[in-house]
């Protein structure tokens, strides 16, 4: 796989570009991202420690000087490919335009941009639930799909399986996406996915192998609870220095001891997520464990957190009971850092700065699409287009 590039190398623009987690593996299928734009300055500077050689823009692109800067920019590098992952919000403009006017969302930006440059190939990457948004266009409400297929169609062939999984391209994580793959219709190419892959890679597969990790106990009074916790913490360290416990409370760790894989503490008879001696209510996949038969669920910003989404270790039954008050299972914690790199099919030497904070690092992971799905689309487009003789 890794010998299929372009023969001549295509240059390409990055909009939304978070940390630039997209084009992870694009330089070794022959794409240069050399122009990138983000709108937090925090971000730009992780972007430009990991591609130094790219002319990162910071600033918000619905800023007309900020957006003409990225165009002038982008034609003086002959730009022949836009990678665009607009968040699908509208834009607060309160008291001036219709909240679902198309200008209103990130997406019309992307979309500017692709009509000033033309460029030869264009992936536009959000979440699924863009399909059933509407916006404001010409006096009517139309849904993105349409939006887009109206201001693009004419000049672009556009792929027509646009709702892929990344655990179904070798990613041990379950993440759905809407995504466009377009070719200039002169290119005489249709882009779509790659069939899907036999192989699902779970966790099991992804990380089994890795050194358990006792949690980082925020209480002092009660970080006796886990005699071993530096002896594991020195095993993780050894694998990775991202392979390190998170911090929690000690009552939600109590908790999820007593949780098994792929269940919710709520669940439990006795050690259920509760405040004031009150059992609490939740939605039923929070304080949840993961399956270790299937691949990770999706990965969200806020991954180091417990009571969020199906955020936690998977575990290994260490005291074996039908009675959750005896039961007992290891690694009562969010993944770590490492183990989100790896669900996250990135390089696990992923040049991390020094300075970045974990919550940082957590963000960007979650907001980010995995790198190798779009590694993967390219080579099929070298493939269907034959760029690489």
């Amino acid at each position: 796989m890794s010998d299929i590039k372009f023969k001549k190398r295509v240059k390409a623009l990055s909009l939304f570009s978070n940390v630039g987690i997209a084009e992870t593996y694009l330089s070794d299928v022959g794409v240069d991202v050399c122009v990138a734009n983000e709108l937090l300055e925090e971000r730009c500077k992780f972007y430009s420690h990991l591609y130094p050689d790219v002319s990162i823009i910071q600033g918000d692109i619905t800023d007309r000087d900020v957006f003409d800067k990225v165009m002038l920019t982008a034609k003086e590098a002959g730009v022949e490919m836009v990678i665009a992952t607009p968040p699908c919000q509208g834009m607060s403009n309160a008291g001036r335009k219709d909240p679902k006017d198309s200008r209103n969302f990130l997406v019309h930006y992307a979309v500017e941009a692709i009509k000033e440059l033309k460029p030869r190939f264009v992936i536009i990457e959000n979440v699924t639930m863009q399909q059933h948004t509407q916006i404001l266009y010409n006096d009517e409400y139309i849904f993105i799909p349409d939006y887009i297929e109206r201001e693009l169609g004419a000049i672009y062939n556009i792929n027509t399986d646009r709702i892929v999984n990344t655990m179904d391209y070798g990613i041990p994580q379950s993440r759905q996406r809407y995504i466009y793959l377009m070719t200039l219709k002169s290119e005489g190419v249709k882009w779509e996915f790659p069939p899907k892959e036999e192989k699902i890679i779970t966790l099991q597969d992804a990380i089994g192998s890795l050194p358990s990790l006792d949690p980082h106990i925020r209480e002092k009074d009660e970080q006796w609870r886990f005699p071993d916790y530096e002896k594991k913490k020195l095993e993780g360290l050894k694998v990775s220095k991202w392979h390190y416990p998170p911090t929690h409370s000690w009552r939600q760790v109590e908790w999820m001891i007593h949780t098994p894989s792929g269940t919710s503490a709520f669940k439990n008879d006795k050690f259920f997520p509760m405040t004031k001696g009150r059992r609490i209510k939740g939605a039923p996949r929070t304080y949840m464990r993961m399956f270790w038969e299937k691949p990770a669920t999706t990965i969200m910003q806020n991954s180091g957190v417990i009571s969020a989404f199906s955020t936690v270790h998977p575990g290994r039954c260490i005291v074996d009971s039908v009675n959750d008050e005896l039961r007992e299972y290891s690694d009562p914690r969010a993944l770590s850092i490492y183990e989100l790199i790896i669900l996250s099919s990135l390089p696990l030497d992923w040049n991390i700065p020094k300075w970045a904070k974990e919550v940082l690092i957590r963000k960007v992971i979650g907001e980010g699409i995995p790198p190798l799905l779009i590694k993967k689309a390219v080579i099929s487009l070298i493939k269907e287009g034959h760029y690489d003789r």
